[in-house]
């Protein structure tokens, strides 16, 4: 902003522009060139395939490096709010710039102002020749970049309004729907480049009639100018589009592989209803390859053909199927769940498999596993993974010590992981590695007659609510507690802290990982990642 603002401020070839539109003439400029290099960037954090690839190549990076990449959303946020402070500098610059255009035609006072702005469609502010009346404000949005400006201003401001936390989260449909007028984004911002409402002075003729000796020819070209060899300048737009092509054509190509991808056959191979109104599918696509924590994008054409949503894998790269739980949570999810109690199965598209940050759980030698409700379900392929690396005896494994932590308000939710813990604590035990995983499960939902049946049946090998030998806790964790054992218990390892749950149990972990790592690197040190879709 500051280097396009002192070049637009300050540059010889801007300088006739500068005389008829003042200082607001950089304001529009250098905003502009923001809004190009912001629009350029805010695509690349939404190429799937282009974050995967590069989580692939960057797997011998150093570990600050590799966790950048999970900030995508974030960094895709960070340039739509970016766009809309510029979008609104740019529109307030050039209602000044119409106004002090709207003063130049009016004058008559024979100022160099007042002749440019009768020099017609040559002009350094673009009009069409035909309007000879002052040029109000209002005739701006009849021009090309007037127009486009205003529709894609408009665009703007429905996708950011419409990615509220809250419309997000209760009316997803409305958030996708509107979040695909990008397209019109896009087109009336390459329109709006090409048009070019403001111009400079050209190159070839900025160097043979310099504004330095040849403005006062301008004003006096009855006679009086000492400069006959000066003519009138010539005025070219500033292209601005190409900025944008490059990711344009990057993220047509991400949408032509996804679209390729999705329309591989799948076969749905086994269907489970769970309680708490969990839907568990397994199925199986030719070619598919998958790493533990990942997530795929699942589309039912039968419920709507455009929309898509994401599910993180349960399954293990070992299984010879990949698989989803869906949670009832909203109409989408609550439709699919029907379809699939009809006699005929519902036909289903999947596209991916994507990369998360619980990928890198192995890479760490102590981790640290929390999920919330159905977002234990990254950890089910983890553990999965485990199991199945007991039984090979893979001595391979970094990861020396696993503490897992589930967090569910109600009773039903254990259901359908309890076979996956049982198998791992019998698999554990008969290798002689029970201490490899520590687990823990919290009821968070619970009432009197759970609790005083708990306190009855406290004394039994099995816990009375999972079935487990690891005994249910009832409430929250204490999360200052849990970090100062697990420091305590590996006072010289990196700790990953892994977490698939709500924004505020987030920031929890997070000033809990800073708070517990420390300052010596030979000391423990924890690395907080989060599941972002």
């Amino acid at each position: 902003f500051v280097y396009y603002f002192l070049m637009f401020d300050m540059d010889e070839k801007f300088y006739y522009t500068r005389e008829i539109l003042g200082s607001a003439l950089a304001w529009a400029r250098a905003s502009a060139k923001c809004l190009n290099f912001n629009s350029m960037l805010i695509l690349l954090p939404v190429c799937r395939n282009l974050l995967s690839f590069l989580r692939g190549t960057c797997s011998l990076c150093r570990r600050t490096m590799r966790k950048q990449l999970d900030h995508n959303l974030t960094f895709h946020k960070l340039l739509a709010y970016m766009l809309a402070i510029m979008t609104a500098v740019h529109t307030i610059a050039h209602l000044f710039n119409l106004e002090r255009y709207n003063d130049s035609q009016q004058a008559a006072d024979g100022s160099l102002s007042s002749v440019l702005s009768d020099l017609g469609i040559t002009l350094c502010f673009f009009v069409p020749s035909r309007f000879n009346v002052p040029f109000p404000p209002l005739t701006s949005i009849l021009i090309i970049p007037g127009l486009t400006g205003v529709i894609i201003t408009v665009a703007l401001i429905l996708m950011i309004t419409s990615s509220m936390e809250f419309i997000r989260r209760s009316y997803f449909e409305v958030f996708w729907y509107t979040h695909h007028l990008f397209i019109i984004y896009f087109a009336g911002l390459v329109i709006h480049g090409i048009a070019g409402l403001v111009r400079g002075q050209t190159e070839e003729s900025l160097k043979k009639y310099s504004p330095q000796h040849c403005a006062q020819y301008l004003v006096y070209r009855d006679g009086r100018s000492t400069h006959h060899h000066c003519k009138e300048p010539e005025f070219g737009g500033i292209p601005s589009w190409k900025w944008v092509l490059a990711p344009i054509l990057l993220y047509v190509f991400e949408r032509v592989l996804r679209f390729w991808r999705s329309r591989q056959r799948v076969v749905i191979t086994k269907v489970v209803m769970h309680p708490s109104k969990v839907l568990e599918l397994q199925m199986h696509k030719k070619g598919f390859n998958m790493e533990v924590g990942q997530y795929i994008f699942i589309n039912c054409p039968s419920i709507s053909v455009l929309e898509w949503h994401p599910f993180t894998l349960t399954s293990a790269p070992e299984d010879n199927f990949f698989s989803v739980h869906i949670r009832a949570a909203g109409d989408w999810t609550e439709n699919i769940i029907d379809a699939f109690h009809l006699p005929y199965l519902a036909r289903i598209e999947v596209d991916g498999p994507f990369g998360t940050a619980s990928e890198d759980v192995f890479q760490y030698e102590v981790a640290m596993l929390i999920g919330a409700g159905i977002g234990v379900t990254p950890f089910a392929s983890v553990l999965k993974s485990i199991w199945y690396k007991f039984q090979q005896a893979d001595q391979s494994l970094k990861t020396k010590k696993i503490y897992f932590y589930w967090l569910c308000r109600d009773t039903g939710a254990f259901a359908w992981f309890n076979d996956l813990l049982a198998s791992l604590e019998q698999e554990m035990e008969e290798s002689g590695k029970a201490d490899f995983l520590n687990y823990r499960l919290f009821l968070t939902g619970w009432n009197n007659s759970i609790a005083g049946h708990a306190v009855l049946n406290f004394d039994t090998v099995t816990d009375v609510v999972t079935g487990l030998k690891q005994k249910t806790s009832f409430g929250r964790p204490m999360w200052n507690n849990e970090f100062s054992a697990v420091a305590t218990a590996h006072p010289k390892s990196v700790v990953g802290v892994f977490l698939c749950g709500p924004e505020a149990l987030a920031k929890s972990l997070q000033k809990c990982c800073h708070q517990y790592s420390m300052l010596d690197p030979r000391k423990v040190k924890f690395y907080f990642n989060k599941e972002n879709f």
